[in-house]
């Protein structure tokens, strides 16, 4: 038998339930991974506690929890390649990420592959990078974001907020982002100017030449940006759902192109892009991380440990 965190009902964080759960194994075309840590997003919580969505995914119930996930490889199946026994990996699974073993195809590369973890990273930060990476390279991309640019994105503190800032500074961007005032201090350190959140945004930042928008948590900045006469197609939502507002382009993780996540992995061990942890929490106390991230007030990410 081995560990899985689950849920029954829908709801808040006090149905997910640590059980024990028979041992999956690798079968054809599949690698089973020993997971050592899952990172918490958004989508995690959101797939709990709304029926609605949990069915735009295809989950139903009983179902597993989380998908972001970094561990060792433990058993290969017959017919794949480029991966052995004891190799470091990241990836998704959704739906049951937060597990003591999760079996995965093993493609070569896609957006929500399975990726060799570099030495170098910690499997802690390795689990934070398959959603928020991928979501924040897909989201700039979309926008076609340049040396220049001045991006305004909302959200900016966020979990994908901190990739997306880093990358677009990266980028030779100058970034504005979005957040509460308490943030401001942690905005500023990631190299963004920070932005107060709310009514009145368009007017906060109509003199500070904004020429692309990304929109990581609701619409607001979205809207804000077609206020100030960006163009639709120099404006990113991941939240808004397919049809968000004023033709703006809708993307996520699933768009990020082929090597994105090495590029990100690349930064990292070069010094040029730091991934905030804001806390870490053993899989026991489940209910306590989903509360903290499900909060929306932390900064960085939240990861849980197996």
């Amino acid at each position: 038998m081995s560990r899985a965190v689950g849920y029954e009902t829908f709801g808040g964080p006090e149905v997910l339930e640590l059980r024990e759960v028979p041992e999956p194994h690798a079968g054809p075309g599949e690698v089973r991974v020993r997971v050592a840590a899952a990172g918490l997003n958004p989508i995690d919580w959101g797939l709990v506690s709304r029926p609605e969505a949990a069915a735009r995914f295809g989950i139903t119930l009983p179902s597993g929890f989380g998908y972001d996930f970094a561990g060792v490889v433990d058993e290969v199946g017959p017919g794949v390649t480029g991966y052995a026994a004891g190799d470091r990996v990241h990836g998704g699974a959704l739906a049951r990420a937060v597990a003591d073993f999760v079996v995965v195809k093993a493609p070569a590369e896609a957006p929500d592959g399975l990726f060799h973890t570099p030495d170098g990273i910690s499997d802690e930060v390795a689990s934070t990078l398959p959603v928020a990476g991928s979501s924040a390279t897909a989201a700039l991309a979309a926008i076609g974001l340049r040396p220049g640019d001045t991006v305004l994105i909302g959200g900016a503190a966020g979990g994908v907020g901190v990739f997306a800032v880093q990358l677009a500074r990266l980028a030779g961007a100058k970034v504005l982002g979005t957040a509460s005032e308490g943030t401001f201090g942690f905005l500023r350190e990631l190299g963004a100017e920070p932005v107060a959140y709310g009514p009145g945004l368009a007017d906060r930042v109509r003199a500070r030449g904004v020429t692309a928008a990304a929109d990581l948590f609701g619409t607001e900045t979205a809207e804000a940006a077609l206020e100030l006469g960006i163009p639709p197609e120099r404006i990113a939502t991941i939240a808004a759902g397919p049809n968000p507002p004023g033709g703006v382009r809708a993307t996520g993780g699933a768009d990020a192109e082929p090597g994105a996540m090495a590029r990100i992995t690349d930064a990292i061990l070069a010094g040029e892009l730091t991934v905030p942890i804001a806390a870490v929490f053993p899989v026991e106390r489940i209910r306590d991380a989903v509360s903290l991230q499900a909060g929306r007030h932390v900064h960085g990410k939240v990861v849980v440990t197996l």
